[in-house]
């Protein structure tokens, strides 16, 4: 196994990518990560309590962008929304590039401008550490336009495998987790997690 990638303020290099997907090395979010992701989980928090309406977060998604969500649905809508986006088909991508995606997306995440809260970035390493897979198809929705569907249906399906019941690959063994499995721990959906987690 290779040596440790830690996620921070240092971009990841092709050498970080292609330990941490074809090799299984380890992933730990720096001290500064863990910073900025607190900082930026802040804002959406004032966003939410405040009166002016702030786009995926106190309303509705698209059409729906000026509907106003109770503070009590908020969390049912991003879950909503990660599992209308994670439709798929077509063959199993392979596990090497789903490894490399959740590394990307957790890199994204980890500067802190998403919004999402730290537990979100730390369950993403502690799948990544315990070598769960998320089962992702090839093919995406055609409903989100050319290309836009694939990125979008595959890191969507990373995210469901986060947030509630998934099919997962761990090691060559195919299984359901009907909750974020035991080797990561507990995770609850909250504002804007949907929205960030996937995009």
């Amino acid at each position: 196994m290779s040596a440790t990638v830690v996620i921070g303020d240092a971009d990841l290099t092709f050498g970080d990518v292609v330990a941490v997907a074809r090799d299984g090395a380890r992933v730990e979010l720096s001290a500064a990560a863990l910073t900025a992701l607190a900082d930026g989980r802040a804002v959406v928090d004032r966003l939410a309590a405040a009166p002016t309406p702030a786009y995926g977060i106190s309303t509705g998604f698209g059409a729906l962008a000026t509907r106003h969500i109770d503070p009590e649905l908020r969390a049912q809508l991003q879950r909503s929304l990660i599992r209308s986006h994670a439709a798929g088909m077509g063959p199993l991508v392979e596990p090497e590039v789903i490894r490399a995606l959740t590394l990307m997306r957790l890199k994204t995440l980890a500067t802190g401008h998403t919004g999402v809260r730290p537990v979100v970035a730390e369950t993403m390493a502690a799948l990544l550490n315990a070598g769960i897979v998320p089962a992702v198809r090839e093919y995406g929705s055609p409903s989100f336009g050319a290309g836009r569907e694939i990125a979008l249906a595959r890191s969507s399906a990373i995210a469901r495998s986060i947030a509630f019941s998934s099919v997962a690959w761990t090691s060559s063994v195919r299984m359901l987790t009907r909750s974020t499995p035991p080797a990561v721990g507990p995770f609850r959906s909250s504002s804007l997690h949907g929205t960030r987690a996937h995009r």
